[in-house]
């Protein structure tokens, strides 16, 4: 049932307007990383892995300088948006840490403004042209999967694990991050939260449950106060436990709105690396979306 609803309403949409030609795109962002994928180049899966794996129908690949400041980057994101998101096409989105910063940032904050509805077809820079010359408000988006999002931040963070000059890392502090834009404002677009639980010893300064790098209190979408120890049911030591679904956790605290777990890592089976070969936590996600995006 978890996608189904977006499926029938597409359906039905195309029924009414015959005369709409749609076209459907998967667009992957990524998150912190070194700043080497090549910007405005749609097909560069250099940070996922091969660009002949499966991964949702007219997959592109939304690069940006990983090592910069999310509002800086953001741009980006949203000349990816209006490429393939606007007019009578729609998007299937794909994040990965830092990535679910970068949509959350461009919903919340321009996700309401008028954008020009756009060919989808990109120049060197990664912009498109206009089609009409009309607008709309916002992008046609069906809805999100999150791998091991970091909206909330990571103590890595807020402790200086992370011992680099990247400005990146300044907004991944847990309450930077979360004071960023409103996480409850997606636009009514549903964020699909994938939890990975493989984390080391050496990441014993993260809370409860975390897959090395980020906690649940982020990937699992909990709002309010940063920091709170989230783990899998039956864990001990915890604030308690992240509850699959919209459901809040076990403690009362809500998750953000339009935010549902749909991986909750009970077998402590993902790390938060893909590897540049879609393993870790966007491996279960990739699954999804080649179930899903169509």
């Amino acid at each position: 049932m978890k996608k189904l609803f977006s499926a029938v309403l597409f359906a039905l949409t195309v029924l009414v307007v015959p005369e709409a030609s749609a076209t459907n795109y998967t667009l992957w962002i990524h998150g912190k990383n070194g700043g080497g994928t090549q910007i405005g180049n749609y097909n560069d899966f250099s940070n996922w892995g091969p660009s002949s794996t499966a991964a949702g129908v007219n997959k592109k690949a939304v690069n940006w300088n990983g090592s910069q400041k999310i509002g800086s980057q953001n741009g980006y994101i949203r000349d990816a948006l209006d490429c393939f998101c606007t007019g009578n096409n729609w998007c299937y989105i794909a994040v990965h840490s830092a990535g679910n910063l970068q949509i959350g940032y461009a919903l919340s904050l321009y996700g309401g403004s008028a954008r020009y509805k756009k060919n989808a077809t990109p120049n060197a820079s990664g912009v498109c042209g206009n089609t009409d010359g009309t607008t709309q408000t916002g992008w046609n988006i069906k809805w999100v999967n999150v791998a091991s999002g970091a909206a909330g931040g990571s103590e890595l963070a807020d402790l200086g694990e992370w011992a680099v000059s990247d400005p990146i890392v300044g907004d991944l502090v847990t309450t930077t991050s979360r004071a960023m834009y409103d996480h409850n404002a997606t636009r009514s677009k549903w964020f699909y939260m994938f939890a990975g639980a493989k984390g080391t010893f050496y990441a014993a300064i993260l809370p409860g449950q975390d897959d090395e790098a980020v906690s649940y209190h982020s990937t699992g979408g909990v709002s309010g106060t940063s920091g709170g120890s989230y783990c899998n049911s039956g864990d001990w030591f915890c604030s308690g436990t992240l509850n699959t679904g919209t459901n809040a956790c076990s403690n009362g605290k809500a998750k953000w709105s339009y935010h549902s777990v749909s991986l909750r890592d009970d077998g402590e089976a993902y790390n938060h690396y893909g590897n540049g070969n879609w393993e870790g936590i966007v491996a279960p996600v990739r699954a999804d979306v080649v179930k899903y995006a169509y």
